[in-house]
Order: C-alpha cells, then sequence, then structure tokens
C-alpha cells in the first residue's frame, strides 16, 4: 500500500508556505543583493557588475521554473495514487516514494553549478531513495503555459482469426478488422485546454486528430454524410464555455464523440481490448451544441441539439436532440440514462447539373418525397466499484427506426428494431495487471445492424498488463456465435455460426492530461 503518512507530507511540502516562499525567491534574492551595504557606496555599480546581477536573476528563475515543474509532476503522482485503488488506474503501489524521490531531485536541480543552492542541503531520509533516481528529461511537450496539453496516442495490433476468413476481414468488428496482419488501430494527437474557473478561465477547446484503421470506422462514408473526406481525420473539435449561471453550465460547440454507449475511442481507458457490438452500431460521434449542468455532486444533466447520427454535416434540415443525466447515488456508483431521437433519411441526393460556383460536393437535388421517419434511441449504462480491486459494470440499449413517419401505399412505418445489452467484469490482480471479461447479447431484427435477421452473442476474456508508465499490452480472447450461418471462412459459400479470435494489443501514450481522455 501507498505511504499516506507520506501522501501528506508531499502534500503539505508542494502546497504550503514553502511553495510560496520558492515562487517568490528570485525577487526577495534580487532585493538582498541590492541592499546589501556597499564600501564603495559613492561608486555607481559597473557594467560588469549589473551583468552578474542579471546573470544571478536568471539562474535563479531557471532553477525556480525547474522546481516548479517537479512539483506539477509530483502533483500529478500524488493524485493518481489517490486513484490506485480504482481498477483503471494502474499505477505502482510505490506511488509514495516516488513522489518523495522526485522531491528530492528536484533540489537537486536547484544545485547546478555556476551557483550556491539557495537551498540547505537535503538530510531527509527521503533522500536515499534519490540516488538511485534520476529525473527523466521530457523530448515531448506534455504541458504548455497556461495549463493546456498535449497528448500522443498509438494503437496496434495483431489478431488471428481461427475461420481464417476470405481477405483476412474480421465480421462485425469496429476497429480490429483485419486478421493474420500486423495492423495500427489508430495513431492521435490530442490538444485539451479545459476551462478552468480556479484562475477565472470560463473557456477550452479540444482537437482529436486521428489516422489509421479506426478512422474508417469513426469518420463516416457517403451513406451518412455528404462530405466526410473533409472531416476524416478529425475525431473531435470542439470549443467550451462555462456560462455564470448557478453552478456554472458547461456549453460546447463542435464535433464530439458520442456518449451513447459505455465504451469509447481510447483502449487506455476500457477493460477489453476489442469493442463490443454496441460500440459499432451505436452513433460514433456527432455535431452541433451540448449542454451539461452539475445540479449537485449526485447529479449532472446534460442536453444536445445535433446534425445527426454520425453526420459532420447533415443529410436533412431536422435537428436530432438528446435528454440524460448522470446519477452518482453513492461514490463507487455511476449511472447514466440517455434519450436520443434523431430523424436521419436524407432529403437530397448528389447531383452534377448545378449551374452556379459550388464547393465540391454540395451540388444536391431534392429527393420528393423524402422519407421523415424517425430514430429513438433508449442507452442506459451503470459502473460499480464493488470492491477496490472489482469493477462491475452493464449496458442496455433499445433501438428503434422507422423509415416513414406513417404508413401509405408504398410507404412503410413498420419499425426495425435492435436491443439487448452487455455485462462487464474487471479484477484489477496488482497495480500493473487486471483480468476482465465481457458478455453481450444483441437481436437484430429487420437486420439493422448486421443486414441479416439474427440474434448475436459474444464472449470476450482480456488480460492487460503495464509494462511501463504509458504503456499496456492486452491478450485477448474472443468468441461470436449467431443463431445462423453468418460468419466468413476461407470458403466464402460456406459461413458458420461462430468467430473465434486471439489479440495482442499494444497500447502508448504520453501527454500532460490526466485521466481518462
Amino acid at each position: 500500500m501507498p505511504d499516506f503518512r507520506l501522501k501528506r507530507f508531499t502534500k503539505k511540502f508542494v502546497r504550503g508556505p514553502t511553495m510560496h516562499f520558492i515562487r517568490a525567491f528570485p525577487l526577495l534574492s534580487l532585493l538582498i543583493f541590492m541592499g546589501t551595504p556597499v564600501t564603495h557606496a559613492q561608486t555607481a555599480p559597473s557594467v560588469q557588475e549589473f551583468e552578474q546581477l542579471r546573470q544571478m536573476v536568471f539562474n535563479l528563475q531557471r532553477r525556480v521554473s525547474v522546481l516548479e515543474e517537479q512539483n506539477r509532476q509530483l502533483q500529478a503522482s500524488i493524485s493518481d495514487s489517490r486513484e490506485a485503488a480504482s481498477p483503471h488506474s494502474l499505477l505502482s503501489d510505490s506511488a509514495g516514494s516516488t513522489s518523495a524521490a522526485a522531491l528530492v531531485s528536484a533540489t537537486e536541480e536547484l544545485r547546478i553549478s555556476g551557483g550556491s543552492s539557495p537551498l540547505p542541503a537535503q538530510t531527509s531520509a527521503a533522500a536515499a531513495p534519490a540516488s538511485s533516481t534520476t529525473p527523466v528529461t521530457s523530448w515531448l511537450p506534455g504541458t504548455l503555459p497556461g495549463g493546456a496539453t498535449l497528448n500522443y496516442y498509438f494503437d496496434g495490433y495483431y489478431e488471428y482469426n481461427f475461420n481464417q476468413p476470405t481477405g483476412r476481414v474480421n465480421d462485425l468488428r469496429a476497429y480490429d478488422v483485419l486478421s493474420n496482419t500486423f495492423s495500427i488501430s489508430q495513431a492521435d494527437f490530442i490538444f485539451d485546454l479545459e476551462p478552468d474557473l480556479t484562475v477565472h478561465r470560463r473557456y477550452g477547446f479540444r482537437t482529436d486528430f486521428q489516422f489509421g484503421q479506426a478512422t474508417e470506422t469513426l469518420q463516416g462514408n457517403p451513406a451518412n454524410e455528404p462530405r466526410p473526406e473533409i472531416y476524416r481525420n478529425i475525431f473531435q473539435a470542439y470549443g467550451s464555455y462555462i456560462a455564470p449561471l448557478g453552478s456554472g453550465l458547461n456549453l460546447s460547440v463542435g464535433k464530439w464523440a458520442s456518449s451513447l454507449g459505455i465504451e469509447g475511442n481510447y483502449a487506455k481507458d476500457q477493460m477489453n481490448y476489442t469493442r463490443s457490438f454496441y460500440f459499432y452500431f451505436l452513433p460514433f460521434y456527432h455535431a452541433g451544441l451540448k449542454a451539461n449542468y452539475q445540479v449537485n455532486n449526485k447529479l449532472a444533466l446534460n442536453y444536445w441539439v445535433v446534425n445527426g447520427t454520425n453526420q459532420s454535416e447533415p443529410t436533412n434540415g431536422y435537428k436530432d436532440e438528446l435528454w440524460g443525466y448522470v446519477l452518482t447515488p453513492a461514490k463507487a456508483v455511476s449511472w447514466t440514462m440517455n434519450y436520443y431521437l434523431g430523424q436521419d433519411h436524407p432529403n437530397t441526393v448528389a447531383a452534377t447539373n448545378c449551374t452556379v460556383p459550388l464547393q465540391p460536393g454540395l451540388c444536391e437535388a431534392p429527393i420528393t418525397p423524402a422519407p421523415n421517419g424517425k430514430t429513438d434511441i433508449f442507452d442506459s449504462y451503470v459502473t460499480w466499484q464493488a470492491t477496490s480491486k472489482l469493477t462491475v459494470a452493464g449496458e442496455g440499449d433499445y433501438y428503434i427506426e422507422r423509415e416513414w413517419a406513417n404508413a401509405a401505399p408504398g410507404d412503410s412505418s413498420a419499425p426495425e428494431h435492435v436491443d439487448g445489452g452487455a455485462a462487464y467484469l474487471q479484477y484489477q490482480i496488482d497495480p500493473r495487471t487486471a483480468l476482465a471479461a465481457r458478455s453481450e447479447y444483441l437481436s437484430d431484427r429487420s437486420g439493422l445492424f448486421s443486414n441479416a435477421t439474427q440474434a448475436l452473442k459474444e464472449a470476450t476474456g482480456t488480460y492487460k498488463y503495464t509494462l511501463g508508465d504509458g504503456f499496456d499490452a492486452f491478450l485477448e480472447y474472443r468468441r461470436d456465435w449467431s443463431n445462423t450461418r453468418y460468419f466468413i471462412t476461407s470458403n466464402p459459400a460456406a459461413p458458420v455460426n461462430h468467430q473465434d479470435t486471439a489479440t495482442l494489443g499494444l497500447v502508448w501514450w504520453y501527454g500532460g492530461k490526466q485521466g481518462s481522455w
């Protein structure tokens, strides 16, 4: 277990009067230097003396900057160690001693050649591990002045499909789309500046650039938005503002990852490496306006008005809406409920006979009459931290879509349904090792998801190991099966009712953003 007494000491040190002294040290040193009696008072300081004074102040400022950076890293380490009980936090139990070593290393940084140390020699017992701990100088920037973070992410995998499907293509997989192939799932660069009322900054913005196989899954196609190529590598891009209403109304405008469904984009934040059927089926992203209001420490409300599902640019003039809440009845329980109402059938079709200058892809002709059926999505998921090592989660979904709002000759208003749910279990063996399992059921009536009426099931077992800070390995076995012969084999004319895969996934990430991305 972490040494909590050490955490209390380091917290007091980095946030107490010592930190205020460190911040003010260059100015105090300058005042003391200028106030020291000089034997030749009548003689003005020479140019050489002035330059020495200026260099001294510069050196002191540089040394304090080093200590402040170490202090920031120390605070982040302490914050992470508090979350060590969470199965999503794989921080080592030695976080306390590592923090102390970082603090000692910071003071050693101050004792550089060319000047005396402004701090007394380190004599505490915490100095012992410092001799074997060298501060790591980052060659990639993670935090920028003002609090913005730069974050880098790489996700690659090798997967084997025991069906040996034609073209090495896995059926109904969102990200692990190829078998018997070394694959780049995604490479991402994220800039994130969050609003921070503690420094009186009400605005922020975030941009996620994405490349790789996942981009083809996430970023739309001409079937669901007019010009997907414009937004191909922009996974998220939105600006935020906290309006001064009550506890603060958080408004965001732009494109963001959908919160329909419990799973997310970045594997480092997931229990399993491969994604569920529901992650693949539910919307990936939306573009528009979203609002979040934290009523109290137990209830948050959400409202969106967006162009559509998986639509950066809409296919019609209807604006979809979402109403939802996040309820935290106890510290260990979080329950999310969403209702989404949309109409995503296009009312135009691409044309080539426009006579006025237009951007490519904007020449369209109307569809008359245009389908006007609605889409209703009921989505709910809950997470329970049963013990310090065990996490249990569940998701339930009901999706219904109609092509026409009202039946007419040739126009059917018959609904198409997808419903079912998923269950998750994760056990954190130690700070580096976790075991996870997932099981799900998806009823695909009318083939809305898979283009075939069937009942799909899936079971996944995952071994996750943290090889280093920002480096996770996933070893996973998964079995998909159906009540029909749906999954392709090496003989396309002889499909089978199951699909088994074994996967090794490797994920690297680095950056100043803490927690889930």
